[in-house]
């Protein structure tokens, strides 16, 4: 991140780092539509599959052409392999509560996971949190209970998916901040491509040779084919946006511009499925955008 000559944050980098992360939010819900959309016809671990198959393509395709190969090698294999497995389990979590309830509805509960990754930091790392962030964490999990009432009562124990897959990316997080920075990003996006594709694939295979419905292999459509390697390559456009958009600009400014996904995930969830949340959703998306916002509001003043 670049600094002006006073040491405050250059405002072009400011700018920019708020136009990736925008950017990043805007399109990482098109994934999930897509998932969506596909899990009708395919069983959402073949789809899970499918997206950490071609995101570990991509990347590999992207090294060769750019003549990084050696950009590819962590320094951590075990570490990385158990992120690509969180990651893995969290997108196979939230892939399969999408089959069942509306995207934006999935990514609200979802938003829960600074809350719980705030516990895990206080319990893992033994940081420290005071009452306030008690409080924040408490309002988030009233606005997720709100948002969960109805929709427990309308798809039943598959509302509690998106919770799994906060819980699994707090725990990938967490061990991006205990090794923040040891690897390149073409590193950390091949190593959870493969890490994802190894776990899946062995999953998918074990269901297939059991004949169980739900995760056996489905031979995938020309069109369907295409539609998994998009999922693919946004997966891996919108992690990178991510990453560059922290690169230039501090996780306090950007930690607001994350909530633009419900925003992006209703719109096109509206424009798709004509899903739309209800009011005591609403309710709750705003408890938990606020005690997230809360929360990251107190990160700043912790660590300045």
């Amino acid at each position: 991140m670049a600094n002006a000559p006073d040491g405050r944050t250059d405002a072009g980098d400011s700018f920019l780092a708020v136009t990736l992360m925008s950017g990043a939010m805007l399109i990482i819900p098109v994934m999930d539509i897509i998932a969506k959309y596909l899990s009708t016809s395919l069983p959402p671990l073949e789809v899970t599959f499918g997206r950490f198959f071609f995101q570990f393509a991509i990347c590999l395709v992207a090294a060769l052409v750019s003549g990084q190969c050696r950009a590819l090698k962590s320094k951590r294999p075990g570490i990385n392999f158990l992120r690509g497995l969180l990651l893995a389990l969290a997108s196979l979590f939230f892939f399969t509560a999408v089959k069942f309830m509306p995207v934006a509805t999935a990514i609200s509960i979802f938003f829960v996971e600074p809350m719980i990754l705030t516990i895990l930091a206080a319990l893992i790392l033994k940081e420290k949190f005071g009452l306030r962030r008690v409080g924040a964490i408490v309002v988030g999990l009233v606005g997720a209970l709100l948002i969960l009432r109805p929709s427990f009562a309308e798809v039943g124990p598959a509302a509690l998916l998106p919770l799994g897959t906060a819980t699994f990316f707090a725990f990938y997080l967490l061990l991006n901040r205990r090794y923040a920075g040891a690897d390149s990003l073409l590193a950390v996006q091949f190593s959870a491509g493969l890490a994802g594709s190894v776990v899946l694939g062995s999953a998918l295979l074990v269901g297939t040779l059991l004949g169980r419905s739900d995760f056996a292999f489905v031979a995938p459509s020309f069109d369907q084919l295409g539609l998994l390697a998009a999922i693919g390559a946004i997966s891996f456009a919108g992690h990178g946006l991510v990453v560059l958009a922290f690169q230039r600009g501090e996780a306090s400014l950007l930690a607001p511009f994350t909530y633009l996904e419900i925003v992006s995930a209703t719109l096109f969830g509206y424009l798709v499925f004509r899903d739309f949340p209800d009011a005591m959703t609403w309710v709750g998306i705003s408890l938990i955008v606020g005690s997230g916002l809360y929360i990251a509001h107190r990160e700043r003043i912790r660590r300045p």
